[in-house]
């Protein structure tokens, strides 16, 4: 089993499929910043990564009991907490 640990907040767009994060800030400007809170992606929130396309393709997370398509560029913009894999994935 691979154990995160990581002792500063990690860019989004690094986790792993399964892995879980607390958003803990959006860098960027005014829009993206509304419409990722508008999405329930804010500070505080809980985020899992369902999946992450290949070649640079988007990274499909769920928050608040929803999935989220983010591209790649904006998932690095999100700064989280690593706080491992999800219960539901039985790790």
């Amino acid at each position: 089993m691979l154990k995160m640990s990581f002792d500063f907040p990690v860019p989004l767009s690094s986790l792993p499929p399964g892995g879980v994060g607390r958003v803990v800030a959006v860098h960027g400007g005014r829009g993206p910043s509304l419409r990722l809170r508008r999405l329930g992606v804010r500070p505080g929130a809980l985020v899992r990564v369902a999946t992450v396309g290949g070649w640079g393709g988007p990274v499909l997370v769920e928050v608040d009991g929803c999935q989220v398509a983010l591209g790649r560029g904006l998932a690095r913009h999100i700064l989280v907490e690593p706080c491992g894999p999800s219960p539901r994935d039985g790790h």
